[in-house]
């Protein structure tokens, strides 16, 4: 834990694009999520370093880094950013054992990363399906049925639905 407290509040937007504006800390949060539990900080180095010389990481990695950048690698993890993005809680860093692992706001952070939003993937993909439903009755509507439905009443029922998931997102 670092020297300042930790948050216990969530992130702010503004908050999360100042920690994502700088391409080290960005990439750490990438490691990390490709990492099921905890990683070495002399790992996470190399593999920035190794971005950083345009390079793939491979099995052999610390060899293809020059030492000098892996140096100003993990010296600029250890001072600037382990520190920023543990008191943030993006990442819990163990200092003693040189390891890391995702912080309580992790998730928060790393939905920016990967470009998807899930809450918004979940709206769309409910919004889609009362569409289809949608269709669906105005189709039926179509056909001599044993009973009666509304085309015009149904689509209002639908579309009012699809706008009180739509107002209930954005309020919450």
């Amino acid at each position: 834990m670092s020297l300042q407290q930790r948050r216990s509040d969530t992130l702010a937007e503004s908050e999360i694009f100042h920690i994502l504006g700088n391409d080290r800390r960005r990439a750490i949060v990438q490691l990390l999520a490709s990492e099921p539990g905890q990683v070495d900080v002399s790992a996470v180095a190399t593999a920035i370093a190794s971005q950083e010389v345009g390079e793939d990481v491979s099995s052999n990695e610390s060899e293809t880094v020059p030492n000098n950048l892996y140096k100003s690698v993990y010296v600029s993890l250890q001072q600037t950013h382990l520190p920023q993005l543990e008191e943030d809680d993006v990442i819990s860093y163990d200092s003693s054992a040189k390891t890391l692992r995702r912080g309580e706001q992790f998730d928060a952070v790393y939905q920016y990363v990967d470009g998807e939003h899930t809450n918004d993937k979940q709206l769309m993909l409910s919004h889609l399906s009362l569409s289809v439903l949608g269709l669906v009755v105005i189709v039926l509507a179509g056909f001599s049925l044993p009973f009666s439905i509304d085309p015009v009443l149904s689509s209002v029922l639908l579309f009012l639905l699809v706008g009180a998931s739509s107002l209930y997102r954005l309020l919450t």
